[in-house]
């Protein structure tokens, strides 16, 4: 695939090298060509930088991990996307859009792309590795296009992931935030560390 990352962070970072690697094709957009977080992702294979409405346009998928606060921006930015993907890894727990309860509704409001939210609910240390040798970690997914939904699911596969789970529509977009948040607890505040991750197991 195509995967332009918006937001080349630890989150954007982590994927990109994990789907480089997996032989996808990712188009680093920033405001900044020049000067940018994360240049040594540029050592991946497969991986060039671009302005950001550069990468948009020659990706199939949109991968954003940015502060959730500018993506209303970042939908003006991305000019015509009807047909693409967007997935919204971000999460509004400080800081949200402006007129929008996520970064995912801001999209879906906003653009004519099929949005997905995943990526948003473990830290980038379990992107870069999700194998715990006995076990592969799961990924989440939420949102309104079935679409998007398969596209997340195959992604979350070549990270390294074993399952990804639906979570349901729009309307649990938020549940998968405070998913998120439940993660930020137990890893920071609880003090269990960061190399913890959620699996669903089946009797």
């Amino acid at each position: 695939m195509k995967i332009a990352i918006i937001g080349t962070g630890n989150v954007g970072g982590a994927l990109a090298t994990q789907w480089a690697k997996a032989g996808h094709q990712i188009f680093l957009g920033v405001r900044d060509t020049a000067n940018f977080k994360g240049m040594e992702l540029l050592d991946n294979e497969n991986t060039s930088v671009h302005s950001i409405p550069e990468a948009v346009n020659l990706s199939e998928v949109i991968l954003v991990a940015s502060p959730p606060q500018f993506a209303e921006q970042l939908a003006a930015d991305f000019g015509n996307v009807s047909g693409r993907i967007i997935i919204d890894a971000t999460n509004a727990i400080r800081t949200k859009p402006e007129h929008y309860q996520t970064a995912y509704h801001a999209f879906e409001a906003l653009t004519e792309a099929a949005v997905v939210k995943c990526f948003n609910s473990t830290g980038f240390e379990n992107m870069k590795n999700p194998d715990y040798g006995n076990v592969k970690l799961d990924m989440f997914m939420a949102g309104a296009s079935e679409k998007a939904k398969a596209v997340a699911a195959q992604l979350s596969k070549a990270a390294g992931f074993e399952n990804c789970y639906d979570f349901g529509g729009a309307d649990k977009v938020e549940l998968l935030e405070k998913f998120a948040l439940s993660w930020i607890n137990l890893a920071i505040f609880q003090g269990m560390g960061r190399d913890l991750g959620f699996k669903v197991v089946f009797r």
